[in-house]
Order: C-alpha cells, then structure tokens, then sequence
C-alpha cells in the first residue's frame, strides 16, 4: 500500500490548485466555503499543532464537495494544516491504505501526519452524526411525498419529472443542514487534532 512520505505528499495539489482545477460542481464547492464558520477558539487548536494532511478526493463526490471546504477554511484562517490533493482513481495504492471499513473507497478521506511523518488521525466521508440525521431527513421527505414510493427502492426506476423532485427535495434537505454538518465536520477535526479522536466519521488511527 503508498507509504506518505514528504516526497509523495509534495507530489499533491495544493488546496487552491484542486479549487482551479474541478471540471464540476466548483460553484458548490465555493458555495460551501462561504458557509462554515469557525470560532476563535476553533481557529486557535488548530495554529497551536501544525500539522501536513493528505486527502483524497474527486469533484463528483458530494461528501468532497460539502467536506473539503471546511478543511479548506480552517487552512486559510489558522494558516494550518498544509494540504495536499490526490485525486482517488489516479491514486489507488493510497486509497486502499485508507479503506472505509476495509470495503469501499468513500471519500474524502483527510488523513493527519505530524512533522515526523506519524499518522495521528484520519477522518473519511463524513461524521456518522450527519450520516445519521440525513438518513432521518430522508425518510421524512418519502413519508411526505407519496409520489417518491419507498425510499429502499432505486431512484432510477421513478420517471425523469418524479427524480427531478425527489433530487431537489434532497438537495434542499443537504442545504438545510450545511451549516450544522460543517461544525460537526470541524468537531471532529478538532478530535484529530487535540488527539481525543474516537472511531466514526473520525478515526483517531489508521486502523480505525
């Protein structure tokens, strides 16, 4: 599996280049930036442990396009963490280092190293909080629109007007949340980053 060293993580995109570079979904992406918000004391534990982080994305990706903003802001304000981009596909022997659950290649994946090259977290895809809440959003929008049927069944069998709906009732819901979904992605960080990380959408070890 890729080993991060200082000689690959250089070999990355630095945040503002992966921005440049998104043939898709860049208005989002900007969109999400202008919505976190961090306080004195979020900017503060972050400028108080430099650290390098490596992530792994793709401008397809929603979890990128709402996450790696936030990870993007805390850089711009605390001067901190260094950030470096790998796109997941052109990537392979890093994104099977860093697996959710040892199965599937979510993303983002921010993965956390100290001066000396030492992992001392990872954060993949999102918290389980956001996780939680959306799906409960979710359920919520199908109880409220028959029309949808069952929100077990595939989206791609309604017809193209009933999938336009249920997509923009989706897409609203996320937008709902943003806000709320920032700050527990800038939590969990903190968790990494003041070393009190436990497993979830967090993971204080790359074995987690």
């Amino acid at each position: 599996m890729g080993t991060i060293t200082r000689e690959r993580f250089e070999q990355g995109m630095g945040y503002e280049e992966f921005k440049a570079s998104m043939t898709r979904n860049q208005e989002r992406f900007i969109a999400n930036e202008e919505r976190v918000r961090l306080s004195k004391a979020d900017v503060d534990v972050f400028r108080r442990r430099p650290l390098r982080v490596m992530v792994l994305a793709a401008d397809w990706c929603g979890d990128v396009i709402a996450n790696l903003p936030v990870l993007g802001i805390i850089a711009k304000q605390a001067g901190t963490p260094d950030i470096r981009v790998f796109e997941r596909d052109a990537n392979s022997d890093l994104m099977d280092r860093y697996l959710n659950q040892g199965t599937f290649k979510s993303i983002p994946v921010f993965a956390f190293f100290d001066d000396a090259w030492k992992e001392v977290g990872v954060f993949i895809e999102r918290p389980e909080t956001v996780t939680e809440l959306r799906a409960k959003k979710r359920r919520e929008i199908f109880a409220s629109h028959p029309e949808f049927g069952s929100p077990d069944a595939p989206v791609d069998q309604l017809a193209e007007d009933v999938r336009a709906r249920l997509q923009h009732e989706l897409q609203k819901m996320r937008d709902d949340m943003a806000e709320w979904a920032n700050a527990e992605v800038v939590r969990e960080l903190r968790a990494i980053v003041e070393g009190r990380a436990t497993r979830g959408g967090a993971h204080q070890t790359k074995e987690g």
